[in-house]
């Protein structure tokens, strides 16, 4: 029997299971010869809400209750539940109904973390710009480089979506394209390198969306990013 059978014969077995939920690789259709099967099993109760009860070669397994599962309190969770399948409802789609609460930003949820992360970038591309100026290029190449965080963060928010983990990028892109020129800026092979580069578009999405007041937070400072030139390093 095959990891996901044995998973499900055990589930089907225990009336305490309300759920099965695959995730990772497996069910975005990315999986490789040495990826392992990630499994959510959702339980009608336990000492905690969520437990890592299996890790393995073959199988990751997270236990957590129903309440668990609707907690969307914990962010980088949530990307985990991109593309997942659900494999067993006891609850009459009231699982598949968490998963996708759990993947999915509200719109007043994207609009918090898009100011918020925002806000985090711009910071980062400051520290980057005047260690550039100041002529601290090995500090310069490191605030850049954690500038890209924060601006996948706020760019996906602005678009009314999760950031998806680094691994899953490509996918995200591929399976669910951003519009205009954000496809191709931001895949992997694009972005790792553009976190100052790309300040002037991300500029005018923040601006668009309404979230001008927090860049102008930044009063002059903004200036000194806006006329940067990134020299050769």
């Amino acid at each position: 029997m095959d990891v996901i059978g044995a998973v499900m014969e055990r589930a089907r077995a225990d009336a305490g299971v309300l759920g099965v939920v695959l995730t990772g690789s497996q069910a975005r259709g990315t999986a490789g010869p040495r990826s392992d099967v990630d499994v959510t099993v959702v339980v009608s109760g336990q000492g905690e809400p969520w437990r890592h009860d299996t890790r393995t070669g073959g199988l990751d397994e997270v236990v957590c209750t129903v309440d668990g599962l609707a907690d969307t309190s914990v962010h980088w969770r949530r990307y985990g539940f991109r593309g997942a399948k659900v494999l067993l409802d006891r609850l009459g789609g009231g699982i598949a109904e968490l998963v996708g609460r759990q993947a999915t930003l509200t719109g007043a949820e994207a609009a918090a973390h898009a100011r918020a992360t925002l806000d985090a970038y711009v910071n980062q591309v400051y520290r980057a710009v005047k260690s550039y100026r100041d002529g601290d290029v090995d500090a310069g190449r490191l605030d850049a480089a954690e500038s890209v965080a924060w601006l996948l963060e706020c760019v996906f928010a602005m678009h009314g979506r999760l950031r998806p983990y680094n691994k899953y990028l490509q996918w995200e892109l591929d399976t669910f394209p951003l519009p205009g020129g954000w496809t191709a800026a931001l895949r992997p092979g694009a972005v790792a390198g553009a976190g100052v580069g790309l300040f002037a578009d991300v500029e005018g999405l923040a601006r668009e969306r309404g979230h001008g007041d927090v860049l102008d937070g930044w009063g002059s400072d903004i200036g000194l990013i806006r006329t940067f030139r990134m020299r050769p390093t």
